[in-house]
């Protein structure tokens, strides 16, 4: 078996591209992702298994979220599980792309998973805020389901997008030129709202749930002006594809 130091230098040059990826993705989960996807690898685990250690620890927090009081403690345990879930996320993809044992099933069981907790998440803030939040009207119940239905609509129409453009691609030639551009750090900025690793950092404010009810209102605005900058984007990308 390949030593940690020999699989860690293969999986650096088997990454996925950057373009089109945020900056904690690229620096923080990436790389926390290839360390697990190393240890697994040496553990003899499969990328399957992969992911349902990062649904272990993704569920168990969100639960953690919905039958427990909002506290500071109980924020940094959250915010651990849901971070170690989402480097385990990007784990099970890299150990497929070392080994050569990624799937059909393993993309549909990663993208269960996905949806899985971008439902739950949300539900579980909302049970939240009914058992234990000191709401100045019941209309705040409507935000986390207002950012649940940003959520999955964003990750649906994300993976038809994809799903469909990789459809028109393979009926199509391929351009003379297919050079990917260069990696743009200003997107990668930009896109950091809307990255799910920094999404989870809101609940380190469960200690103070009139911060917490704040940054997570914030955030659900910004995810519902991304999800209408993307709809326009993969639109007019998909149109670009329609056979002449």
């Amino acid at each position: 078996m390949r030593s940690t130091g020999t699989v860690l230098r293969e999986l650096r040059g088997a990454q996925k591209t950057a373009k089109g990826v945020s900056l904690y993705s690229r620096h923080v989960n990436r790389p926390a992702g290839r360390v697990l996807a190393a240890g697994a690898y040496r553990l003899g685990l499969s990328p399957n298994q992969v992911t349902l250690v990062s649904a272990a620890f993704t569920f168990a927090a969100i639960l953690t979220v919905a039958l427990a009081e909002p506290s500071w403690a109980l924020g940094v345990a959250v915010y651990a599980g849901l971070a170690v879930g989402f480097a385990f996320d990007s784990a099970d993809g890299q150990l497929a792309r070392l080994t050569g044992k990624g799937g059909p099933d393993g993309e549909w069981l990663d993208h269960v998973v996905d949806c899985a907790k971008m439902i739950l998440v949300h539900t579980a803030v909302l049970v939240s805020f009914h058992r234990f939040g000191a709401l100045s009207s019941d209309g705040w119940l409507l935000l986390p389901l207002g950012f649940l239905f940003v959520a999955v609509l964003t990750f649906c129409a994300g993976l038809l997008r994809e799903q469909l453009g990789k459809a028109a691609a393979a009926a199509r030639p391929a351009p003379v030129d297919g050079a990917a551009g260069p990696v743009s750090r200003v997107r990668a900025v930009a896109l950091l709202p809307a990255d799910y690793g920094v999404f989870c950092l809101v609940f380190l404010l469960s200690g103070a749930p009139g911060v917490f009810l704040a940054g997570y209102a914030a955030l659900a605005a910004v995810h519902a002006l991304f999800l209408v900058a993307f709809l326009t984007k993969w639109f007019r990308e998909l149109r670009a594809l329609r056979a002449d």
